[in-house]
């Protein structure tokens, strides 16, 4: 699957987007862009992200961090996944604000 440039470099810079899933509004969630993939953690003390399920089709909305206008929108598959040492670091490293704990890591992979 081929990530555009413009989804590529707003999630490079993206800290938090909105997802909306199924039968919800939309959500605004921390989350982390690592290997053409956006990672986001719910549960624990993170977020709660309802409609978020391993095989979930979601819409991931992408705002400027300047001028938080309106950057693109995207559709993406929630993959529940368990998140190698790397990952699991990069996710803590991604939070500064708070010690992150969670129950579960979502991988989400962006449609063609």
């Amino acid at each position: 699957m081929e990530i555009t440039r413009v989804l590529d470099a707003a999630l490079r810079k993206a800290a938090a987007v909105w997802i909306t899933s199924p039968g919800h509004g939309p959500r605004l969630v921390h989350a982390h862009w690592r290997a053409d993939s956006l990672w986001v953690i719910t549960g624990g003390t993170e977020q709660d992200v309802p409609g978020l399920a391993d095989g979930a089709q979601v819409t991931v909305t992408v705002r400027s961090p300047s001028t938080h206008s309106h950057l693109v929108d995207a559709q993406a598959v929630a993959h529940l996944t368990e998140p190698d040492d790397e990952t699991t670091q990069a996710l803590k490293t991604a939070r500064l604000n708070t010690k992150p704990e969670w129950e579960a890591v979502y991988r989400l992979e962006f449609s063609a």
